[in-house]
């Protein structure tokens, strides 16, 4: 494997890790640690600006195929936030982190 290809794999893996995070944090995945599907929108948007930070920092020196997963995995991250920003949010979800079992956040 030369340099090229090598840089370009790490590139695909470094865009695929933040995929995955992106639907852990969407409830689109399972996370891991915890085993449960978790919703965090703002733990989402946040990968996705850092996405779209990457795609705008790395513009004409990316090859064509590297530029194309970006995109792509940039408009599913984007589309399914959208569907799921219009969604209530699940009962679960509402009162994690908030310091108690019938809280509302605030």
């Amino acid at each position: 494997m030369d340099n090229a290809q090598k840089q370009q794999l790490l590139f695909t893996q470094l865009v695929a890790m933040f995929h995955v995070a992106g639907m852990q944090h969407l409830g689109k995945l399972k996370n891991p640690l915890t085993d449960k599907v978790e919703r965090d929108l703002h733990a989402a948007q946040e990968t996705i600006d850092i996405l779209d930070m990457l795609k705008e920092k790395t513009r004409g020196n990316l090859t064509p195929e590297e530029n194309r997963l970006l995109g792509q995995i940039l408009q599913d991250l984007k589309l399914n936030y959208v569907d799921e920003k219009s969604r209530p949010e699940p009962r679960d979800t509402q009162t994690a982190g908030q310091g108690g079992e019938g809280e509302k956040p605030a």
